[in-house]
């Protein structure tokens, strides 16, 4: 069900920005200078599709680097509950030589050699 979702809603978007770059093969001026409008001192030629493609790519960018950043407080307490776990692991083990060591039959010294 997933992958025909999939390709219902990609293939019909993936139509309109081929159409759309296509459409919209003209050259434009994008400005990256804030001050002078009438002659900016920063600006790149580019064609218009793949300024609209450079905004969706950096929107996506700056979306993952976003939820990164949110995410950080359970990346560290999930590694905060891997560092207890092997502390944990670590003791328990610990405690079961313990317990195997004080549940072990003691063996009398009769002063017999070779009995152990």
């Amino acid at each position: 069900m997933r992958r025909f979702l999939t390709w219902l809603i990609g293939l019909p978007t993936a139509i309109l920005l081929v159409g759309f770059a296509v459409a919209n093969r003209t050259w434009v001026d994008v400005s990256l200078d804030p001050f002078d409008r009438s002659n900016p001192s920063v600006f790149l030629q580019m064609p218009l599709w793949s300024v609209m493609v450079l905004g969706i790519f950096l929107g996506l960018v700056a979306g993952w680097i976003g939820a990164w950043i949110n995410q950080g407080r359970w990346r560290r307490h999930a590694r905060a509950l891997r560092h207890d776990n092997e502390r944990l692991r670590v003791e328990n083990e610990r405690l079961q030589v313990e317990i195997d060591d004080h549940t072990r039959p003691l063996q009398r010294d009769t002063g017999l050699i070779g009995t152990a």
